[in-house]
């Protein structure tokens, strides 16, 4: 049997710019990453949440709602530059030194509070048992047709950007899928090689559209809340004894 042991890493740098401080900004009054730390903290083959960090408020929130916090982050993987990838790669080394012998490590946002913990418990077993996949991600599909897609000038005037399909119907044409943008489920030997997220060594799962959302402005904030409610995730955190 494989071992579906897996680490949950959280890259949460201080240096938030289009929404300042976001990482600990109250999430329905809990701050956005200890709400993320407690949806991990419910996956039983999740073995570890870690925090990698650059700020020691940010650590130390993280420890008091029960993650770790190993190490310090480098500043240079924790500029305005610094992506996925190489954040994570950098946490694997550093576990790895220190004795940690999961085969699976999970990139986990820390504004992935809606993420479905079962999809990713999924993703976790998917990587463990098939050597030929690299990462597992969740994926949903687009609200139209990428096909049918316009560019605007500043005029705005209109311009297809497959201007061939101006009569297809749109249940013709192919669906198109992007990255959820929550988690990324990997082999440690393809954390450490770098390989890419997005292949044909990529195994996607599908999430319905209503529990995605980006946090990147205000809005955005707002909605996740109001979808959050909406799922139960608040209440259910509440009944589990999560911070109030």
């Amino acid at each position: 049997m494989a071992d579906t042991r897996a680490v949950a890493i959280i890259p949460a740098r201080g240096g938030s710019k289009r929404i300042p401080r976001k990482n600990i900004r109250p999430f329905l009054g809990v701050p956005l990453l200890v709400r993320t730390i407690q949806r991990l903290q419910g996956i039983s083959s999740v073995s570890r949440v870690v925090v990698s960090t650059d700020d020691n408020e940010i650590a130390d929130i993280a420890r008091s709602a029960g993650a770790e916090v190993p190490f310090m982050r480098p500043a240079t993987l924790a500029d305005d530059h610094a992506s996925t990838v190489p954040v994570v790669r950098d946490a694997v080394e550093r576990l790895a030194a220190a004795g940690e012998t999961a085969r699976v490590m999970c990139a986990v946002y820390p504004a992935a509070v809606l993420l479905d913990t079962e999809v990713l418990a999924e993703a976790i077993g998917i990587v463990a048992q098939d050597a030929t996949v690299d990462f597992a991600v969740p994926v949903t599909s687009f609200p139209s047709p990428i096909q049918r897609a316009m560019r605007r000038s500043a005029d705005g005037r209109l311009e297809m950007f497959q201007p061939e399909h101006y009569e297809s119907r749109s249940q013709d044409l192919e669906p198109a899928f992007h990255d959820v943008g929550q988690f990324y489920v990997g082999s440690v030997d393809a954390w450490l090689h770098e390989r890419a997220l997005f292949s044909s060594r990529t195994h996607s799962l599908v999430v319905p559209r209503w529990r995605v959302q980006d946090i990147d402005t205000p809005e955005d904030w707002t909605r996740a809340e109001q979808i959050a409610v909406m799922l139960g995730v608040v209440a259910s955190e509440h009944a589990a004894g999560g911070h109030a």
